[in-house]
């Protein structure tokens, strides 16, 4: 059997990323910025109430798998803190923008990532499924080249929900127009990753990174790779099952 596209999760699948929301450095600067455009909040207190907005988003969510809006967040803050500045949609952005960047510890993709996305792109269509903020994703796909490869990015940010809902796979599939049976979902996470894209009914590749989870009850890849450079293999050998 043929497959026709590969889907893709992003941090810790393609992308090699750190992150740190527990760096204090992350709130002192994001403070500050702040501060220079007329929001006055102290460091500790910034940190309190993102975590604080964070997890209520999530619990006054009707969503099962839950996902957050950092700019909605961070128009909560503005407007709490602003004094006699207009709250606008624009700071909260660049606040959210920076944030993020202050968190950033490392950015760059995998072992064989470039060399193995080029050669698959020739023979099938690329997207990506990923839990995330595109205010975020996009940029980072862009710093890394990742961007090139992808006909599209399905972002959870975007939607409300995040994997391992299977709305998200099939967002994918509508943007394919293809069906499940000719897709293959590669994932770095047990439970997000591979239990979701298998509820969805895709065929899955687990690639065991340095990220996510492992293992997880009831998931069963297709496939497993330990270096990115195995998933030309893991895709030949997942055709030749299926003829």
């Amino acid at each position: 059997m043929k497959f026709k596209a590969l889907l893709f999760d992003i941090n810790g699948t393609v992308c090699n990323i750190l992150t740190s929301e527990d760096d204090e450095n992350l709130y002192r600067v994001t403070a500050n910025y702040l501060w220079y455009r007329g929001v006055k909040i102290l460091p500790g207190e910034l940190k309190k109430r993102y975590l604080e907005l964070n997890r209520q988003q999530r619990k006054e969510s009707p969503e099962t798998y839950p996902e957050f809006d950092v700019v909605k967040i961070f128009q909560v803050v503005i407007e709490q803190y602003r004094g006699s500045v207009r709250a606008s949609h624009t700071l909260a952005v660049a606040a959210a923008t920076l944030f993020r960047a202050a968190s950033l510890f490392r950015l760059e993709l995998y072992e064989g990532v470039n060399e193995v996305l080029s050669v698959m792109k020739r023979h099938y269509r690329l997207g990506a499924v990923s839990d995330g903020q595109s205010l975020w994703a996009a940029p980072e796909m862009k710093m890394t080249g990742l961007n090139r490869f992808f006909e599209f990015s399905v972002v959870s940010g975007d939607y409300g929900f995040r994997k391992p809902d299977s709305r998200m796979f099939e967002l994918a599939l509508t943007r394919l127009r293809l069906d499940k049976s000719e897709v293959i979902y590669v994932g770095n996470d047990m439970y997000r990753d591979i239990w979701g894209a298998c509820n969805a009914g895709l065929k899955t590749i687990f690639f065991k990174s340095n990220q996510g989870e492992q293992a997880f009850a009831g998931a069963d890849p297709d496939y497993i790779i330990y270096n990115f450079n195995e998933l030309p293999q893991a895709v030949e050998f997942l055709e030749n099952k299926g003829t």
